[in-house]
């Protein structure tokens, strides 16, 4: 369903991503809110892996409400406050997405909302409507 775009007059992606997706006419369109690393019971994992996962289970429950997957997935937009956190976040990120691989973005931010919170992510994903 999905056509990756890579044109050979980019440079290739730096990691597992890719630097665009076409989504044909008639897709099912879902965009998620920014998913922090807090549970149910309001916990905050001091460690930037552990609130990674809760992202992505967070983006998994959302999915598979909208009847989708990770498969599904066409961009990942991921926000961290320290650069040495990038290679804990792209670890969770390449365990939770499937090929093709979503576009993805990576930002440093200076913060979140409260102090605590080391990750965000949001993702966009289409499914060709049957």
């Amino acid at each position: 369903m999905k056509k990756i775009i890579n044109p050979s007059s980019v440079r290739r992606p730096f990691g597992n991503y890719n630097h665009g997706l076409l989504v044909p006419a008639g897709a099912s369109l879902l965009v998620t809110s920014g998913q922090l690393g807090i549970g149910l019971d309001e916990k905050v994992p001091e460690d930037i892996g552990a609130q990674a996962e809760l992202c992505f289970e967070a983006i998994k429950a959302i999915l598979a409400e909208a009847e989708m997957s990770f498969a599904d997935v066409i961009r990942i937009s991921g926000f961290v406050t320290k650069r040495e956190d990038f290679p804990a976040y792209m670890a969770m990120r390449d365990r939770y997405t499937l090929d093709p691989k979503p576009a993805s973005t990576l930002i440093i931010v200076s913060g979140f909302t409260r102090p605590e919170f080391l990750v965000e992510v949001e993702v966009t994903a289409a499914k060709l409507i049957c």
